[in-house]
């Protein structure tokens, strides 16, 4: 034999053979662990307003829980957002939800007994705040919104909590300065007839916008970091919030160029009441499944392990947190 190839002894072969196997099976265990039967049941998912990421998304996660758990039947419901969805996992109308942290504190503080027994799940993505106006519009800044007709959001969802908060902080009184108008997502093809601007929370891009930007043009109006430190001085809730910026192409209008805003994070909640085995098999599903959603729910790229378990205001559930010891580095 040539001395070009060594002989290999038998006890090293079987070493090398057996490292194999374990890295294997440590892959096998990371997508589904073994010797373990799924759970099943039933569970109730509340998402969002139909043409947003919260539902899009949804839909989404909800096709990747049957396939790792075919006996668990998921009920979705939509939404009018953040605000309605903590209010539904609290009271029990739902079982989990997706949810802005600035809407969870809210509630927190205004509901300190039923908001004890929420709890996180994963940090997801981050939603942006996005004032659209028509092409031609005046409108320059929020302070310029005073006197015009705004969609402000549904109520009851995250985007009428941060788009009457913006206004405040601009100096502009939502029940009195503005005409507000509680117009959602699916009304932005309204934009320059019943309203002169819009509102919007979620995550980049949200489909409605990029399907209003393919067929109508509009421009961005930006919102200043001053903003956002005036925010920061009117309590707990604002802390959220932080400056940040569209990027350029997330939409054919904007020509190239990066957009001032708010970004705030998105949680994925329940209850502490839910099942530990449940709530851990559904958070390896999320974040095991980020690359395949992410190739159609742009967000979904953005959900990371290094960075899910920090789901404050909120404590982790005790499933969601085995499944974060469970593959701790």
């Amino acid at each position: 034999m040539s001395s070009m190839f060594p002989r290999i002894s038998r006890s090293r072969a079987l070493q090398g053979a057996a490292a194999g196997f374990v890295a294997f099976g440590l892959l096998l265990w990371w997508l589904l662990p073994l010797g373990e039967e799924p759970p099943g049941g039933a569970i109730r998912f509340s998402t969002g307003s139909r043409g947003g990421v919260y539902a899009e998304y949804g839909n989404q996660l909800s096709d990747e829980f049957a396939k790792d758990m075919p006996d668990l039947k998921v009920e979705l419901q939509t939404s009018a957002g953040s605000q309605d969805n903590v209010a539904r996992v609290a009271s029990g109308e739902a079982d989990f939800a997706i949810a802005a942290a600035d809407a969870v504190e809210t509630y927190a503080l205004d509901h300190p007994s039923e908001a004890s027994r929420l709890r996180g799940v994963a940090r997801l993505y981050d939603d942006y705040v996005q004032l659209i106006v028509p092409p031609g519009s005046d409108i320059r800044s929020v302070a310029d919104l005073k006197g015009k007709r705004v969609a402000v959001g549904l109520p009851k969802s995250g985007v009428r909590l941060i788009a009457d908060r913006v206004l405040e902080a601009a100096g502009i009184d939502p029940d009195k300065d503005i005409t507000a108008l509680p117009y959602g997502i699916n009304d932005a093809s309204r934009l320059g007839r019943t309203f002169d601007a819009f509102f919007w929370s979620g995550g980049l891009p949200t489909s409605g916008l990029k399907t209003l930007a393919e067929n109508e043009s509009f421009k961005f109006v930006p919102i200043d970091s001053s903003l956002i430190t005036e925010l920061h001085t009117q309590g707990a809730a604002m802390r959220y919030y932080r400056p940040t910026n569209i990027p350029e192409s997330t939409y054919d209008v904007q020509e190239g160029y990066s957009v001032p805003t708010i970004a705030v994070s998105n949680l994925l909640i329940t209850r502490k009441d839910l099942d530990p085995r449940l709530t851990e098999w559904l958070t390896r599903t999320v974040l095991r499944s980020r690359d395949k959603i992410g190739a159609e729910v742009h967000s979904a790229q953005l959900v990371d392990l290094r960075t899910a378990i920090y789901t404050s205001p909120l404590q982790l559930h005790e499933g969601a947190r085995n499944y974060y010891r469970s593959v701790k580095p």
